[in-house]
């Protein structure tokens, strides 16, 4: 899977979550499901759980030519990780 992201979301997404943009090739090879996230009406964001070191996370991002244009990665939230099951990592 091919991905990019703008280096100064990266560096405000590591500032703010401690994670690396490019972490979220990880999410995606342990992928547990997807949803549309529905909050955002300029373009279609797909919101990708998945796990990086065994714990469940959250990635936020978007299909451009065939590229996942990466806005955003964090841990999943508490509410989230009852939904996603836990038992999955890869």
């Amino acid at each position: 899977m091919e991905i990019e992201f703008d280096p100064t979301k990266d560096a405000a997404n590591r500032a703010k979550h401690g994670l690396g943009l490019s972490l979220s090739l990880d999410v995606f090879e342990s992928a547990v499901g997807s949803m549309i996230d529905q909050r955002h009406r300029a373009e279609i964001r797909i919101l990708t759980y998945g796990f990086i070191d065994g714990v469940l996370h959250a990635c936020v991002h978007t299909q451009r030519g065939g590229v996942s244009r990466v806005i955003s990665l964090r841990r999943a939230s508490r509410k989230e990780r009852l939904i996603w099951p836990n038992n999955l990592s890869g």
